[in-house]
């Protein structure tokens, strides 16, 4: 397939950085099919994570292969009362977690207690999970870009080519650079997890 052309980009930056729903509402409004989603923030979000903000650039850009409704508002936002949020299974809470584990007072354990392992996935114990479902849930906004049936390059590269563009600070995977806190702090609560596993066989 091809890569994502000028005019494709131009097209999905303006989708990415318009309208925007707050978590609680997104389900009406997200379409439950593949794309692409950005979260966003208030300045004073990005303050409050330590992050120098940038108008227009989300915190996080990621794809949804399958379902924009499962991807972002279950997996990372837990919008299902009847679903537990998971942070060791997704990549955007753990990282939130990590930018939030002193304000919100988060330390990292196992994701899975009764055989603990590969740390570097580390989930929170119920009561911090719930912390950072609220703290998500009433902080956070997304916008998305639906991907159309008729694309002729790939939904990565063209997030790929999104991460190039505007580099979001919350990102790792393929963003061209890493925010140096993000990497050290997720690494302090990998090592927590570890210890956890320890203390607590």
């Amino acid at each position: 397939m091809a890569d994502c052309d000028e005019n494709l980009l131009a097209l999905v930056l303006h989708f990415l950085s318009g309208p925007r729903y707050p978590i609680s509402e997104a389900m009406e409004f997200l379409p439950d099919s593949p794309g692409l989603y950005a979260i966003h923030a208030s300045e004073e979000v990005w303050t409050f994570l330590g992050l120098a903000h940038r108008a227009e650039v989300p915190l996080y850009v990621g794809k949804a292969e399958d379902s924009l409704v499962s991807r972002d508002l279950n997996s990372h936002f837990a919008v299902d009362p009847e679903a537990a949020p998971k942070t060791g299974s997704s990549t955007v809470r753990r990282s939130f977690a990590a930018l939030l584990r002193n304000p919100l007072n988060l330390r990292g354990v196992p994701r899975n207690r009764l055989k603990p392992g590969y740390f570097a996935h580390y989930g929170l114990e119920d009561e911090a999970d719930g912390r950072l479902t609220e703290w998500m849930q009433s902080h956070l906004t997304l916008a998305c870009w639906p991907r159309p049936r008729d694309l002729q390059c790939k939904l990565a590269n063209v997030e790929k080519a999104v991460l190039k563009e505007w580099d979001p600070p919350i990102n790792l995977q393929n963003s061209p650079t890493k925010l140096p806190r993000l990497v050290a702090e997720r690494a302090a609560m990998k090592i927590e997890a570890s210890v956890w596993a320890q203390d607590d066989p």
